[in-house]
């Protein structure tokens, strides 16, 4: 197994499908966690990494940003099959292929559109690690209003210079799988956009996948995802209005 696969699959979180204090309902034909006001007009969908969303700490966090008003959705792009790295007939290279980042996109239509028929005005698109390629894609195609990518994964230069809404990328300095040189390039290609308002932040001490698999017991991690959070919050406060 490659380091960057290895540093995407590893402390999985304990998945439950209970977490939260938001509910799982059908959307654009999805199951999707949503959390906060239906009368909200401002939502904003968490695109999850390869445990799903029946992550706790995605959830939890998708229950903080509803606290600013918005309505929140974490939906299952992989309908029922998150990655399971206890299967070991079926590593991760091989999941990916049943779960191609383009499916995703595709499968986020339909939830943009349903999020529109409630009367919604503005979205925005957050991406963690295998999330982090819908959400750009989502920014690419101006289906949202603003996006934060937090350690992506397969996130390409060509998809930043693509990007043509307010876009926010949180890295990691001990990421392998999104190096902090490739952050860099991300930042040196939105310094030659000035139309696109851009936020870019390197986390010091930290891994690949740190804002939604902290250790909770650890006071410096559990401060490095907050911080994160905070600032992701702020990007959604100042863009999706």
């Amino acid at each position: 197994m490659s380091v960057h696969h290895h540093q995407c699959t590893e402390n999985p979180p304990n998945l439950d499908p209970n977490s939260g204090s938001g509910h799982v309902e059908k959307l654009g034909g999805l199951d999707t966690y949503v959390s906060g006001s239906t009368h909200s007009k401002l939502a904003v969908v968490l695109v999850s990494h390869v445990f799903g969303y029946e992550t706790p700490q995605l959830r939890k966090l998708a229950d903080k940003v509803t606290e600013a008003g918005f309505y929140v959705l974490v939906p299952d792009f992989f309908h029922g099959d998150p990655y399971n790295p206890a299967n070991q007939d079926r590593p991760l290279p091989i999941w990916i292929k049943d779960h191609e980042q383009d499916k995703a996109f595709e499968d986020s239509k339909p939830i943009v559109e349903a999020l529109k028929n409630k009367g919604i005005t503005a979205i925005g698109a957050v991406g963690f690690c295998w999330g982090a390629k819908v959400a750009v894609e989502l920014a690419k195609q101006e289906l949202v209003e603003a996006t934060v990518l937090l350690h992506p994964s397969r996130v390409t230069v060509d998809d930043i210079k693509g990007v043509k809404v307010p876009i926010s990328v949180l890295g990691a300095e001990l990421d392998q799988v999104s190096p902090p040189e490739l952050v860099k390039q991300f930042e040196d290609v939105l310094d030659t956009k000035p139309e696109v308002k851009s936020f870019v932040k390197i986390f010091p001490r930290v891994k690949h996948g740190w804002t939604v698999r902290y250790n909770v017991n650890d006071p410096l991690e559990v401060e490095a995802a907050e911080e994160a959070h905070k600032d992701m919050l702020a990007w959604l406060i100042d863009h999706v209005k």
